[in-house]
């Protein structure tokens, strides 16, 4: 039996993707967490064979409960499965030792087929983030600025280019308005921009937003 733990901050996808999973008589979700701290406490005191885990959850991102859970276990498999395209994040996911990235307009069936693999030892890799991983290999050493950020800044990085506030953007992270404005002042320090403007056109120019 592959049991499962389900972490998304939305109860009706939860509901969903354990009708999916469970589905398969091998696949039991054991466990449900709405945010990243709740996932964190129950794997510190839980055993699951695999993590379904989203990025974007109300406290801790899913990046960042990724790399603690891959500290702590780090023979535990993640499972993304995100809203975001795969030239967003995935390439920055597996590298940080996620097991696969899907996102969540992929075939039910393709997320029960990922979780069989990633539960039997594998990663599993779609084709097009196999492409992204291909692609990332033949990088030049002149990286582009971007590269450069951590993954909290290059969230941060995506969400001002698309016209959100600083308000805003603490508001969907939990984060206090003086934290983002500092992510925001060090992103345009590393990326050497002067001002959201350019910060935009950057993204748009770099095809960072889909």
């Amino acid at each position: 039996m592959i049991r499962i733990l389900l972490v998304d901050d939305h109860a009706i996808v939860r509901h969903g993707l354990k009708q999916i999973l469970e589905e398969n008589p091998e696949m039991k979700v054991v466990a449900e967490c709405a945010s990243g701290m709740d996932a964190l406490r129950w794997s510190c005191a839980n055993d699951c064979d695999v993590v379904l885990l989203d990025i974007s959850m109300p406290d801790k991102s899913g990046i960042e409960v990724l790399k603690q859970l891959h500290e702590e276990k780090p023979k535990l498999p993640v499972l993304i499965l995100s809203i975001y395209a795969e030239d967003q994040y995935a390439v920055r996911l597996i590298k940080a030792g996620a097991a696969g990235y899907l996102t969540k307009e992929c075939a039910p069936e393709i997320v029960a087929d990922a979780v069989l693999c990633i539960a039997a030892g594998r990663r599993y890799i779609s084709p097009a983030v196999a492409e992204l991983l291909a692609e990332d290999l033949c990088l030049s050493p002149d990286m582009p600025a971007h590269t450069t950020l951590s993954d909290r800044e290059y969230q941060i990085l995506l969400l001002l280019a698309s016209a959100k506030t600083v308000t805003e953007i603490a508001d969907a992270l939990a984060l206090s308005v003086k934290t983002v404005s500092t992510y925001r002042c060090r992103i345009l320090g590393k990326m050497r921009l002067r001002n959201n403007a350019e910060l935009m056109q950057y993204v748009i120019e770099k095809q960072l937003a889909r």
